[in-house]
């Protein structure tokens, strides 16, 4: 008893918390993103969530790849949206990121879903528009996962609100980037960000770790009511400075690597 007062004290006076780790698109430094690969590796390295980005095939599936196209990754210059998930699922997703991994799918998300252990999250970012929000509301439903366990992020406010509508019980965080300006080092300000999410009932803000984060500014996010997320973050000096600043949760491609440096 005495040795968890003593720590629980210590904890308390240094601001010590953890930090939810989010590996981004799965342990996508070591697998090809967006797998169920990446995901199943982000589960083993520890990862308390994964992420992974969301787009609609022709026949209104919904598909786990981060880019409109699959050029980069299965080497397809043709729009996701252009394609079944049939065709889709012909591709060699994998073999990009190096020859374990060839043969690798693009999942659906639903695939994605069910690689979730009890107690760990999914972050499910929408790239595309509003119009996937009734197939995304299907295959969450079907899901059977709890709504503590699925995030729904998107750089895109007004989808983001539409979301707010349709996904009461789940937790929303949009996504900003706040860095300088390249030319005049300005930083954009942070309060019309807090206003707007505030006013679509967002639960919190998923940032550019380049946003110059401090703990002030950390603290006037919380102070609205909002959780602060950061992405994406490899380095460990950069991520203890973001942990010491009290931020909630840190995505990164090396969900292992952090684990073991913020334990």
């Amino acid at each position: 008893m005495t040795r968890i007062f003593l720590f629980a004290l210590v904890a308390s006076v240094l601001n010590l918390h953890a930090a939810e780790i989010i590996a981004h698109r799965g342990a996508s430094r070591d697998a090809a993103e967006n797998t169920l690969a990446a995901f199943k590796l982000g589960w083993q390295q520890g990862a308390d969530a994964n992420e992974l980005d969301i787009y609609v095939s022709k026949d209104r599936e919904v598909v786990v790849i981060h880019d409109a196209t699959t050029k980069r990754t299965a080497k397809l210059d043709k729009p996701v949206a252009a394609q079944t998930l049939t065709e889709l699922r012909q591709l060699d997703a994998g073999s990009w990121k190096g020859a374990k991994w060839k043969g690798e799918k693009i999942p659906t998300l639903a695939e994605a879903l069910t690689t979730i252990p009890d107690g760990k999250r999914m972050f499910i970012e929408i790239k595309c528009g509003a119009d996937v929000l009734p197939e995304l509301e299907r295959v969450l439903k079907a899901s059977g996962k709890k709504p503590e366990q699925l995030v729904l992020i998107s750089f895109k406010h007004d989808v983001m609100k539409l979301a707010r509508e349709r996904f009461p019980q789940l937790q929303l965080y949009w996504v900003v980037s706040l860095r300088p300006d390249k030319k005049t080092g300005r930083v954009p300000p942070l309060e019309p960000v807090i206003e707007k999410a505030r006013a679509a009932k967002l639960d919190g803000l998923d940032l550019d770790y380049r946003s110059r984060l401090d703990a002030a500014a950390v603290a006037k996010i919380k102070a609205a009511g909002l959780k602060v997320y950061v992405w994406t973050v490899d380095d460990v000096s950069i991520a203890k400075k973001l942990v010491a600043a009290g931020v909630d949760g840190i995505t990164t491609n090396r969900p292992a690597l952090l684990r073991e440096q913020l334990r």
